[in-house]
């Protein structure tokens, strides 16, 4: 296959104040401190519901330019309105590829790369083949990964791990395979499965990928105590549908919630 080139918003956060959460693994007194802004700038605000229509993406991105988040991630039917919505702006539009099982055809996650490439995306998310994976069958995973890299011509690639599915060993396998891949994101899940983003994965990820490669951490974001958390364990993108009520519960001193 060749390729082609080609307001109901929640009471906005005070982001005059440092945000302020106690470590509760640390001795008493213990806080990591971080600007609301620069916890805004982590959070790729998602909206990829069946039933989203046009006027809630439009509500998502008046949330991410209000709010300074780094991303919108929607689906790819709705990528040439988001980019277009978002056009005078520093957010980014990203969007899925094979969500949320991964498990369709490889010609087709390419296909889809290169529809939402011309559609405006500047960034995709893509769901591993997590079947191939435990079949051990790491070639035909590898290869995938690569023609979606190539077809993203030269867009941030996020792939997604669904590691509530995966074993210690094949989480570590799929992050090499990744990091070889050349894509620049390993994720943690879609936020459709039985389980979503934990501090031990985003350990083990953070680990196993190194230092300078990205980790999102996405699935049950709902607090803030949890966002900073993850952060703080190695995330340098949080994928949330919550990223409104992240910042609109911060109060100084103390941690949000929903």
């Amino acid at each position: 296959m060749g390729q082609r080139k080609g307001s109901l918003t929640a009471a906005r956060a005070p982001l005059d104040h440092l945000l302020t959460v106690m470590k509760t693994d640390k001795p008493p007194g213990t806080t990591f401190v971080l600007p609301p802004r620069e916890l805004a700038r982590y959070i790729d605000q998602t909206l990829l519901r069946a039933d989203a229509t046009a006027k809630d993406i439009e509500r998502l991105c008046e949330e991410a330019r209000e709010h300074g988040f780094c991303a919108v991630c929607v689906n790819g039917s709705r990528v040439e309105l988001a980019r277009h919505l978002l056009e005078t702006t520093e957010v980014k539009v990203s969007t899925v590829i094979g969500f949320p099982l991964g498990a369709m055809d490889a010609d087709a996650k390419r296909y889809e790369t290169e529809a939402a490439i011309d559609a405006g995306a500047q960034e995709v998310d893509v769901v591993l083949n997590i079947g191939r994976l435990k079949d051990g069958d790491d070639q035909y995973v590898l290869r995938e990964l690569c023609d979606v890299v190539e077809a993203a011509d030269e867009r941030t690639v996020k792939v997604i791990l669904e590691t509530c599915l995966l074993t210690r060993g094949e989480k570590i396998r799929a992050c090499h395979l990744v990091v070889d891949s050349g894509a620049q994101f390993v994720k943690t899940s879609t936020g459709f499965s039985t389980g979503g983003a934990t501090i031990a994965d985003v350990k083990l990820l953070r680990e196993v990928a190194g230092p300078s490669f990205g980790v999102k951490a996405a699935g049950g974001i709902r607090e803030t105590v949890t966002a900073l958390a993850l952060i703080e364990a190695g995330a340098t993108r949080l994928g949330t549908s919550g990223g409104v009520a992240l910042l609109a519960g911060l109060r100084p001193g103390v941690a949000g919630s929903d």
